[in-house]
Formats: C-alpha cells, sequence, structure tokens
C-alpha cells in the first residue's frame, strides 16, 4: 500500500519507519513543506518521499498525526477520501506540553470530531494510547506483542488496519464504535496511556 502521513513528527516517523520496512511506499507530510522533509525521506530510504498534504492525503491509507490545535488546518483543503481509510492518532491535548488543557468536545469523542472534518474518510482511531517510544520500537518482546487498541464505525476499515499493524508485530484490539471504543481511547478514558502486552 501507500501510505500518507499528515504530519511527520514523533508517531508519523515511527509509523513511517515500520511502513518502509515491510515494503510500503510513504508519502510524507507537514505543514512547512515537503522541503523541510528531504532528510527525513532520505534517511527511510527509497520507498519514502516528501509530499505535499494533498498528496499523502490520496494514498491508500493516511495517518493523521499532528498536534490537536492543527488538526482544522491539517484537514482544510484536502481532496476526497472516497471511502479511504484515515487512521486518527490525535489526543485532544489543547494546549502545548505539558499538556494540561483538554478541548471540550460536548458529547462528541475525538475521533468523532476528526471524522466530521473529513467527509468520505473511513476513520479508525489507533496508535493515540501509546507512548512514541512503544510505536517506534519493535512491539514485539519476549513477554508478547505490543497491544493497539483500535475503534472505528467501519468493519471492513478496522480489519485493513488490523492486519496492517499486526504485520508490524502489533497486537491490535477492536474496541468497537469511534464513540464507544472511543470514549475508552481517549484522554481521560480508562486506556488512556495504557500500555499493554499480549502473550501468544
Amino acid at each position: 500500500m501507500q501510505i500518507g502521513t499528515l504530519g511527520s513528527g514523533t508517531v508519523a516517523q515511527a509509523i513511517a519507519h515500520h511502513a518502509v520496512a515491510h515494503g510500503h511506499q510513504v508519502v510524507l507530510s507537514n505543514s512547512r513543506g515537503p522541503a523541510s522533509l528531504a532528510g527525513l525521506a532520505d534517511e527511510l530510504g527509497p520507498l519514502a518521499h516528501a509530499g505535499t498534504p494533498e498528496e499523502a492525503a490520496a494514498a491508500d491509507l493516511v495517518l493523521l498525526a499532528v498536534g490537536w490545535p492543527q488538526i482544522p488546518d491539517a484537514t482544510a483543503g484536502l481532496p476526497p477520501f472516497d471511502g479511504r481509510i484515515v487512521i486518527d492518532a490525535t489526543n485532544q491535548f489543547a494546549s502545548p506540553p505539558p499538556h494540561t488543557k483538554i478541548a471540550d468536545l460536548g458529547g462528541l469523542t475525538g475521533s468523532e470530531y476528526v471524522a466530521s472534518l473529513l467527509p468520505g474518510a473511513r476513520v479508525v482511531k489507533a496508535f493515540n494510547t501509546l507512548y512514541g517510544q512503544y510505536i517506534a520500537a519493535d512491539p514485539r518482546h519476549q513477554a508478547g506483542r505490543q497491544v493497539l487498541f483500535l475503534a472505528g464505525d467501519d468493519a471492513d476499515a478496522k480489519t485493513t488496519v488490523k492486519d496492517f499493524t499486526a504485520a508490524f508485530g502489533f497486537a491490535p484490539v477492536d474496541l468497537g464504535s469511534l464513540r464507544e471504543g472511543g470514549r475508552l481511547m481517549q484522554l481521560g478514558g480508562p486506556l488512556s496511556a495504557l500500555h499493554a502486552l499480549k502473550q501468544d
């Protein structure tokens, strides 16, 4: 598959490294433009290249991994998704580090809000409960595989993300819909920042 990243920080880089190691093409993008990503693309090798957000959003599978306040700008003006999958790895921190403020979305979960900004996308929440170093590391350990929680409203999209991440060595666990599963995973939920291993 071709993987596009909206954002190029710790989480996007970690997933991009896994993706190219497993033969996927990666299109990296950020708000600063392709030139700012040339070094990272070179580091990742010939399967990766820097592009615009529009190019990244046209990939088969798109990763949204930007700071919460940047989401409206990062998602504005993108081409129609036409059923393509977006992995939402964001957390609703409304303030920069040390992240003392959480955005109030009323009755919506974070991913329901994200989905509202991406008409036509099949949104799957994943990776947001793990610290970046756990995403970047080999998810296979002597004691088991790193559990990866995910949620979404489209069963086929979730299966694609499960297969994609299981190939990296993660142990994906489907928590249900963006509303119910998303509540468990988002900031303040019982699974936020929970790092668990699954014994095989």
